[in-house]
């Protein structure tokens, strides 16, 4: 997988400056100050001085950052100016290494942080900045150089940052996943890369075809029928030492979705391999708990198909019966991971008692043009497991949004056939009236989190803390609320 930059804390060592032949990062405001800074005026003959003056310092925000290319008085390739005034909040601190790391190369760095706040977040910001998808190149270059940043205290700021790179690993594991073509991340190989976390502590439990017929997942295994790649639920435990019943998380994880019979447009098929971006996100948070060892209870299920057509691949107008014993009219093969966890909700909830769910899909192209790729659509029966949520969402700036749920979307997805259908076929609340059909396999008393990940799990141009492509999102906010439950 794609490895985190290595990011070293050191001391203050102003001798360095002169002769390193990397790039420099200096966190300030807009005057000189500390014995770095100060060393790194002398050495530029005032331009690091004039440049703090001018007036495009002037306009950059908290985080924000200036470059000088090849600084006189230095063997840097280029100093970087990055803004971080005062007492900045976590987000600020966390776009200001970003900055630095959206311009990493193969040359080593040096992150002048001496003095400035938050340097931990620093760190937490550049290491999910620097990241690039290269596995599938044939010249994946020498990767991203080593990163030492010196700073006040070294063992405080790397005590603090070692469980933030945790989270930073699981998020770009999950990255990686999003970003791997279908032929290559099938199924089988899905659920193997799984299975290699058992050497990090996971109990990981595969699930065959043969055991889910035995189980009763009719509905997730019709939507693979078509496909010569085996269905797969993959169960993924992490036993931090917490009493109770778990926390249980559930992905959707359709490596490739062509729609099947209801097949999708050309244009932009390609796209499809991010369909298994919820079992992705899932995967990322239960490395990152094994990681940094998590005191927590909680556990991960995924159910791993592909949508193909052929002639086994399911019909418009097949009804098939659920685990849960409902039966279902598939009026749209290509509303597939509807399907998929319906099984997986039911079989989380009859196995393990959990404490409460959270599902994650790429579910509805409806709830992009709902709210673009800005907030992933947020759905629950349960209001104080909702808000335990956003405000966790909140905290590591990953935009979610609550959308409403309620018997008249409900109402929608009744079938004249079957106990319901698995679309309406409409255009209106379409988001809704998938995240309604989920909660028909919830038992009432469990509370629930619906996340429709499709607008947030890859995008077309770079944000804060990715380039564009896959995102991660959901790690960060589904680490931080397991991490505020164990205090």
């Amino acid at each position: 997988m794609t490895s985190p930059v290595a990011i070293q804390f050191a001391p203050a060592d102003a001798a360095a400056l002169a002769t390193h032949e990397g790039r420099i990062a200096l966190l300030t405001g807009p005057e000189v100050r500390g014995a770095l800074a100060r060393r790194l005026s002398r050495l530029t003959r005032g331009a690091l001085d004039r440049a703090l003056a001018s007036p495009a310092f002037a306009r950059l925000k908290p985080g924000e950052a200036l470059e000088l290319a090849f600084p006189a008085g230095l063997a840097a390739q280029a100093l970087q100016l990055v803004r971080l005034d005062g007492k900045p909040d976590v987000a600020t601190a966390r776009k200001a290494g970003a900055a630095i790391g959206a311009k990493l190369t193969e040359a080593p760095a040096l992150v002048l942080a001496a003095g400035a706040p938050r340097p931990a977040e620093v760190a937490f910001g550049l290491a999910l900045r620097a990241y690039r998808f290269v596995e599938r190149k044939s010249d994946r270059g020498k990767g991203m150089g080593a990163v030492t940043m010196m700073v006040t205290d070294p063992e405080a700021v790397a005590a603090a940052a070692g469980p933030m790179a945790a989270v930073a690993e699981g998020v770009f594991f999950t990255r990686d996943l999003v970003s791997e073509p279908a032929n290559i991340l099938t199924t089988t190989d899905f659920a193997a890369r799984l299975a290699a976390m058992q050497e990090l502590g996971l109990e990981v439990e595969i699930l065959e075809e043969a055991d889910l017929e035995r189980l009763g997942m009719r509905t997730l295994l019709a939507v693979g029928m078509g496909s010569e790649s085996p269905s797969k639920v993959v169960v993924m435990t992490w036993k931090g030492g917490a009493e109770g019943p778990p926390l249980a998380l559930v992905g959707k994880g359709v490596c490739f979705d062509t729609g099947g019979i209801s097949i999708k447009p050309a244009a932009g098929m390609e796209d499809m391999t991010m369909d298994m971006g919820g079992a992705a996100v899932v995967a990322g948070v239960m490395r990152t708990l094994a990681l940094r060892k998590s005191k927590a209870h909680v556990v991960g299920l995924v159910g791993l198909v592909e949508n193909m057509p052929s002639g086994r691949a399911q019909r418009p107008g097949d009804i098939v019966m659920s685990m849960k014993g409902d039966t279902v009219e598939v009026t749209n093969t290509d509303a597939e991971g509807r399907l998929v966890l319906a099984d997986v909700l039911w079989y989380a909830q009859e196995r393990f008692k959990p404490s409460g769910i959270i599902d994650l899909a790429t579910l509805t192209g409806a709830v992009i043009i709902a709210l673009g790729h800005e907030n992933t659509g947020v759905f629950s029966n349960h209001d104080g497991f909702c808000d335990e949520f956003l405000k966790a969402a909140r905290a590591e700036g990953e935009g979610a949004w609550r959308l409403p749920l309620g018997e008249a979307y409900n109402a929608k997805m009744n079938s004249d056939l079957a106990d319901m259908r698995n679309s309406t076929g409409a255009r209106d609340a379409g988001a809704i009236t998938a995240a309604c059909f989920l909660q028909r396999f919830v038992k009432p008393e469990v509370p629930w989190i619906h996340l429709d990940i499709a607008g947030t799990a890859l995008v077309k141009a770079e944000t804060a803390f990715a380039p564009k492509g896959a995102t991660g999102w959901g790690v960060r906010a589904i680490n931080r609320l397991i991490a505020d439950r164990e205090g």
